[in-house]
């Protein structure tokens, strides 16, 4: 059976109701449809997985910060001995619980 076989996988049943278009040029579809046969999967669905995995590596990478040893230590000590509110802070606390309570 063909790996596109929607039928063992409920990922691949979900409608897809919105649509994307772009053109490419001849080389580059060329390119796609040739990864797409290696991978037995339509040229559609060659692509959306594609598009798929590419988008979630992007919004993970943009969501992810990454602390040297010394970043994570500097982090963790402000966390752990965080200095006392000074009276500025607690004025602007004062002045947000205020707006909230009313």
């Amino acid at each position: 059976m063909s790996r596109n076989s929607s039928s063992t996988n409920p990922e691949k049943r979900r409608t897809r109701g919105s649509r994307l278009g772009f053109r490419v040029d001849a080389a580059t579809k060329k390119l796609v449809a040739r990864a797409a046969a290696l991978e037995r999967r339509s040229l559609t669905d060659f692509c959306l997985r594609a598009l798929t995995e590419a988008t979630q590596a992007t919004i993970t990478r943009h969501e992810t910060i990454v602390l040297s040893e010394r970043d994570r230590a500097v982090f963790f000590d402000a966390l752990v001995h965080s200095p006392r509110p000074n009276a500025r802070l607690k004025r602007a606390f004062q002045s947000a619980r205020a707006r909230t309570d009313s």
